[in-house]
């Protein structure tokens, strides 16, 4: 936030949280957070839960930005984004495009593809549509272990890695059930890491790499946000160099996409040949206290408040011209 914006500057402010989505817990403990700094430093903030009030509210009200906590879908899918797009409404992270593509890892991945960026091979299935066999021949092309997670659900819901061939149809039976669309990927065995992005286009920056210790090497939604056994080690310890270049790839796959605001990408670093494979992106990260997007921001010297009202700063439209009359 510039010297020259003040807190009041930004007018009355809904943070989005809850939502309709299978992160919805995440999602009210991430709004808190935000709700509770922006409030801390002078911002007119309240909360809203677009499952429980209309968002056309939000114009009635008077509301003039939005800060997006919601996760997973209906609210990091493009569809607020567009319901506010309409209201002419600015709001924090990615616009509808982006928000649309980037929830799909299937067709994130597509994209990443297409701009030759790593990321593991994989198969898509689509519920009702696969037949056993082509499940069981899915470790001769992709290899044991794999992983099996649902195309469009986040913080590891319903993801699975497959040991063994016996394992297969029960995983991709359980992610079917989340998703029309289930992902088989290629499992990338090393070191986990994830990388922040704050800003847009050519200003944007990526903060420090997060290496991921989980038990087990199991960084699934327990581990992710109610347990303390996962290490989060920043500044990451890899070895020369190797930070700057998941940074700079890291960069090029969240502009490709045409993100915007700020963003989270998870990357696998191969053990034994040491290249990155860009496993999705975040485009509304969570803000709790066991959240990465905060921590990274830390080491880069940014507290929590200074982070919140630096995000709720570039609150943006599409449209910037917005509803006429506005």
């Amino acid at each position: 936030m510039s010297a020259a914006t003040s807190s009041h500057d930004f007018g009355k402010v809904a943070v989005l949280m809850g939502g309709h989505s299978a992160e919805r817990e995440v999602s009210l403990m991430s709004g808190s957070g935000v709700l509770q700094a922006l409030k801390a430093r002078g911002v007119d903030a309240h909360a809203f839960d677009p499952a429980e009030r209309d968002l056309s509210e939000l114009r009635r009200e008077g509301f003039q930005r939005c800060f997006i906590a919601l996760h997973g879908r209906f609210g990091e899918d493009g569809t607020v984004q567009g319901a506010l797009e309409l209201l002419g409404i600015p709001y924090t992270g990615s616009g509808v495009m982006a928000s649309s593509i980037s929830i799909d890892k299937v067709m994130t991945k597509r994209v990443w593809l297409a701009e030759q960026l790593p990321t593991p091979r994989y198969t898509l299935l689509r519920r009702g549509a696969y037949q056993p066999r082509q499940v069981a021949a899915l470790p001769d092309d992709l290899g044991l272990p794999l992983i099996v997670k649902p195309a469009r659900e986040g913080s590891s819901i319903g993801v699975f890695k497959v040991q063994d061939r016996a394992g297969m149809a029960d995983a991709v039976e359980q992610a079917a059930a989340l998703d029309a669309d289930v992902l088989c990927e290629q499992f990338i065995g090393g070191d986990e890491v994830t990388c922040p992005v704050l800003g847009t286009g050519d200003s944007a920056r990526a903060l420090p790499v997060i290496r991921i210790v989980a038990p087990g090497g199991n960084y699934d939604y327990q581990n992710k946000y109610f347990t303390d056994d996962t290490q989060y080690i920043v500044p990451c310890g890899l070895p020369e160099g190797e930070e700057q270049a998941i940074q700079e790839i890291v960069l090029r796959a969240y502009r490709v996409l045409g993100c915007r605001g700020w963003g989270r990408v998870d990357v696998m670093i191969d053990g034994t040949t040491r290249r990155p494979s860009l496993l999705e992106i975040n485009t509304s990260p969570g803000m709790t206290g066991h959240s990465l997007v905060p921590m990274s921001a830390r080491a880069a010297g940014i507290d929590y408040e200074d982070l919140c009202l630096q995000l709720l700063a570039s609150a943006a439209l599409d449209q910037e011209k917005g509803i006429p009359g506005r």
